[in-house]
């Protein structure tokens, strides 16, 4: 604790560290917190489970006041990563507690309008802070601290924009820390417009390279599902992270594993925040082992004990990689990613491969026990209850016949009542056994020829119908 105090950190927020068990500041903390302490606007460079969260924390609980509105504002990339700092807040802040509140989308904005009116301490994604302000029902005339918390990410997921909006909501005269897990020339660019002389510090990767294995698996395309649950079975893990590029991908991957008996739960943004909040708990509380995500759902959370990492879908570049990878071989724990690379995956891969600092060592293929698929995702389009989209397409047709037959029907009708009135000796009339007999002298050669006219007539009729009966076939 000695070195905590060394720091200049307040003896509330010390006892709160202490009850914490933690025995010495990380890098990022030792090397950040003198310096929020002082005032000074800052960029570190700093990746998840590095202990940021204390670092501008220590800032924002030493120099908030009860009940002079808010006073700090925390912008996060996600809704998981705004609770997650908000716990860790009203944790550090027991014995000098602030009224501190998440605010994100995907939940109500009522109850969120009511937590402001006493917050001294807000932590949200920008979309939701942009609608609160767009209504009026969030205030920033007293923000001191403006934090930007994974800014990378931020600038990555689209939000450049409503950050830029919110920051031009916040007085000038603030304090602006910047934590980004890279520091990219966007980041540069956002921090030489905004902060004012801001001091860049960069802190020692939290993952020890020297423990962490890198390998791939090249394997066709048809057999990267079984390859997957083949290592999920031999492989011996703790925490196994499976990161998918789409919801459709985790939600196929997911679903296939419990149905193959292996107990896996999906996290995306498609789901609602409450049953997200749920699943992280669930695995966080280590009561389902594997999670199966997107990039955006996982990113910014503090997962302890994860050993593996599987890549199902290679990222687009090395910088969404190394994100996935920091999940691992932290705290000098060792730990193992796996990427399963098949042809759609190369170009991916050979984007990741380009980084120099990232080796990654092949795998040899063993045998691969095949192992069936018991879901798939629906079709865009397919409806089950009528054979899907082909079966659409045939019954479309198959009406545009019906149709195209009955006006054949109808035009032949009328034709029959028009030649008749034209041609009165054709009338016909019919004996009582139904058989037809013509009233008009007219000789049988001129009825006949007047039927081979009548048939000629009607042939393009026959080859049109002949035509769409064949194409409707088809199809």
């Amino acid at each position: 604790m000695e070195q905590f105090q060394k720091l200049g950190i307040c003896e509330s927020l010390l006892k709160s560290i202490k009850e914490h068990n933690f025995e010495k500041p990380s890098e990022i903390q030792e090397k950040t917190i003198p310096l929020v302490l002082e005032g000074k606007d800052i960029i570190a460079g700093a990746s998840t489970g590095s202990g940021k969260t204390l670092a501008f924390g220590s800032a924002i609980l030493q120099n908030t006041k009860r009940d002079f509105g808010i006073q700090a504002l925390v912008l996060t990339p996600t809704r998981e990563l705004a609770e997650q700092n908000s716990k860790a807040l009203i944790r550090f802040s027991k014995h000098n507690p602030l009224r501190i509140t998440a605010i994100y989308g995907g939940v109500s904005i009522n109850p969120q309008m009511d937590d402001l009116d006493r917050s001294e301490v807000v932590i949200g994604t920008p979309g939701r802070i942009l609608d609160h302000l767009s209504r009026g029902t969030i205030e920033l005339k007293h923000l001191k601290i403006l934090v930007l918390d994974e800014a990378d990410r931020m600038l990555d997921m689209g939000f450049r924009e409503d950050v830029e909006k919110i920051i031009s909501q916040c007085p000038k005269k603030r304090q602006t820390l910047l934590f980004s897990a890279t520091i990219s020339e966007d980041i540069a660019k956002l921090a030489h417009r905004y902060m004012k002389d801001p001091i860049e510090i960069s802190a020692e990767q939290y993952v020890d390279p020297t423990k962490l294995t890198q390998v791939y698996y090249d394997v066709d395309d048809k057999e990267k599902y079984s390859l997957l649950v083949n290592l999920l079975e031999k492989e011996k893990a703790k925490l196994i992270m499976v990161f998918c590029n789409t919801r459709r991908n985790v939600d196929f991957v997911a679903n296939n594993l419990k149905l193959s008996g292996i107990d896996a739960l999906p996290i995306h943004g498609g789901f609602s925040q409450e049953k997200r909040t749920k699943i992280m708990e669930k695995f966080n509380n280590q009561r389902v082992q594997i999670l199966v995500c997107t990039d955006v759902a996982a990113r910014g959370l503090d997962i302890k004990g994860v050993s593996h990492v599987y890549n199902y879908d290679i990222p687009k570049e090395s910088k969404e990689y190394i994100h996935r990878i920091g999940r691992t071989a932290r705290a000098g724990k060792e730990g193992k990613v796996i990427n399963i690379v098949a042809s759609r995956d190369y170009e991916n891969f050979r984007n990741v491969i380009k980084d120099d600092s990232i080796k990654i060592t092949p795998e040899k293929l063993e045998f691969i026990q095949r192992v069936s698929l018991r879901w798939l995702p629906e079709r865009r389009g397919f409806d089950r209850r009528d054979g899907g989209e082909r079966n659409n397409f045939r019954r479309s047709f198959n009406n545009r016949d019906n149709r195209q037959d009955n006006r054949r029907g109808d035009d032949r009708n009328n034709r029959d009542d028009r030649d008749n009135r034209r041609y009165p000796a054709r009338r016909e009339n019919r004996s009582e056994d139904g058989n037809r007999r013509f009233s008009s002298n007219r000789s049988r050669d001129s009825d006949d020829k007047y039927s081979r006219n009548s048939n000629s007539s009607n042939g393009s009729s026959g080859r049109m119908g002949r035509k769409s009966g064949s194409f409707s076939k088809r199809y």
